[in-house]
């Protein structure tokens, strides 16, 4: 089994380069485990309190949880993910059944903060691209995907995301065995890194 991590700031392309990565190798190879799904459980909290999580900070995710998941997967046991709502801040009472596969892609913003986490990752890949592009998705996805109107988005930009990015996500840029710039739109960067994935599973490392 080959565990990859894909990192990066929010809205830089690690969807795209995930897709692309999964198109270029055998079909039902690749599980992916979004860092996003192991947010803490908050729908408890108010309708106000929900609005002052920070979701860009590492202590928003239950790294334990994630990591206890990935060492199940490599030991070919399967789990039970969990699944969460941005909407609702809350994790639902279903899981999603993920099955080991040959090849494994860890992805998320702060996936390269946690220590133990990155011990388990045998590629890892920070996907770089300029902040203003950045923002722009942000923008499209946070109104279509997560209900927040242009001014929102905006407003938790700057308190939030641009402040957690420059704080916890840039530095991790130094752990990245690949950095692939100008996001998901890098054709050959992306190919390069398929290939060097598929001489991995030929050869048995």
């Amino acid at each position: 089994m080959l565990i990859i991590g894909i990192a990066g700031g929010s809205g830089c392309g690690k969807t795209t380069v995930v897709k692309e990565i999964i198109r270029r190798l055998p079909k039902n190879s690749v599980t992916v485990i979004p860092q996003d799904a192991y947010y803490w459980d908050n729908g408890h909290l108010s309708p106000q309190e929900k609005k002052e999580i920070n979701f860009d900070h590492p202590n928003s995710i239950e790294w334990s949880l994630l990591v206890k998941q990935l060492d199940m997967l490599r030991k070919g046991d399967a789990i039970e993910m969990p699944q969460y709502s941005y909407v609702e801040c809350a994790r639902s009472s279903n899981t999603t059944h993920v099955e080991p596969t040959q090849v494994i892609i860890v992805e998320g913003i702060l996936i390269f903060t946690d220590k133990e986490l990155l011990k388990r990752l045998d590629i890892k890949v920070f996907v770089d691209a300029e902040s203003d592009e950045r923002l722009m998705r942000i923008i499209r996805r946070d109104t279509v995907e997560r209900g927040r109107d242009c001014m929102q988005v905006l407003d938790h930009y700057g308190r939030w995301v641009k402040p957690m990015h420059l704080q916890f996500i840039e530095p991790t840029k130094r752990y990245a065995d690949i950095i692939v710039p100008q996001g998901g739109e890098n054709k050959v960067a992306v190919q390069i890194l398929a290939s060097r994935i598929q001489m991995k599973l030929g050869s048995g490392e």
